[in-house]
């Protein structure tokens, strides 16, 4: 079993050794997932995986409470990371209070925020009050609706300079690391260079500190589309469906359940 990651420990990663964050939503997954990555992510995603919805805005506090404590359950090992959901940190009070409902149910062991300059204020009132920090710039797939889309960031010098100001506040607010989603790899690279705290890309090339992917994604699980920066590590949906249809094809023969399958 692997040593648990601390804040400590992620920080001193930077630069040496990339680290490997994953999504997981429940126990069983995240028990397999444990030994392969140094922090999990119990992503809003899931309101998309789990619950079929178009986007991931949805998804509620109790909802998050809920699957949060199922990964830990079953991830005991495990440095997890509560993703905050839209509308639950909206001003700074807000904010305090729902994740110290967070803290208070859950053995998570930081919150998510999305947003860069304009949400450094919530940040830094979080950290000074107990509450790790784990920063999202870049594509902020809360903020689609507002911004016409699911874009990609960084294709311009304006873009780049707001980028290169979001980490660095986030870095000043407290944020123990920061996710960076959907941004051009050059620049990329320049932000996490630019700052002490790791930057777990995802769609933001290879040149940061760390990747983090959606489980159900590049396990091949999740058939509706695949996003451009997702490898499929295995044909998962293919595997299960032929499983299925063996066992459906052996209850209608008789095949199953054999006589070392009966007490």
């Amino acid at each position: 079993m692997n040593k648990k990651m601390t804040i400590t420990s992620i920080q001193k990663a930077k630069g040496v050794q990339p680290l490997v964050m994953i999504t997981a939503y429940d126990a069983l997954f995240a028990k397999l997932l444990e030994s392969s990555s140094d922090m999990i992510l119990v992503g809003d995603s899931l309101n998309m995986t789990f619950g079929g919805k178009p986007d991931t805005l949805s998804a509620t506090l109790e909802q998050m409470i809920y699957h949060t404590k199922a990964v830990c359950e079953g991830a005991k090992n495990s440095f997890i990371i509560c993703d905050m959901p839209f509308g639950t940190y909206t001003s700074k009070d807000d904010a305090l209070k729902n994740s110290i409902k967070v803290f208070q149910e859950t053995k998570a062991d930081s919150v998510k925020i999305e947003g860069g300059a304009d949400k450094s204020e919530i940040v830094k009132h979080l950290t000074s009050n107990g509450i790790a920090v784990c920063g999202h710039i870049g594509l902020l797939p809360q903020a689609f609706r507002s911004e016409g889309g699911y874009k990609i960031k960084g294709k311009t010098k304006e873009q780049k300079q707001q980028l290169l100001t979001d980490a660095k506040t986030i870095e000043e607010a407290g944020a123990f690391c920061m996710v960076i989603e959907g941004v051009k790899p050059d620049v990329a690279r320049e932000v996490a260079l630019s700052v002490d705290i790791p930057v777990i890309g995802i769609g933001a090339g290879k040149d940061v500190d760390g990747q983090v992917l959606v489980f159900s994604d590049m396990l091949g699980l999740f058939e509706e589309f695949t996003p451009k920066f997702v490898k499929k590590y295995l044909d998962g949906a293919s595997l299960i469906k032929d499983a299925l249809q063996n066992y459906s094809d052996e209850v209608k023969s008789k095949e199953f359940p054999k006589e070392e399958h009966t007490y």
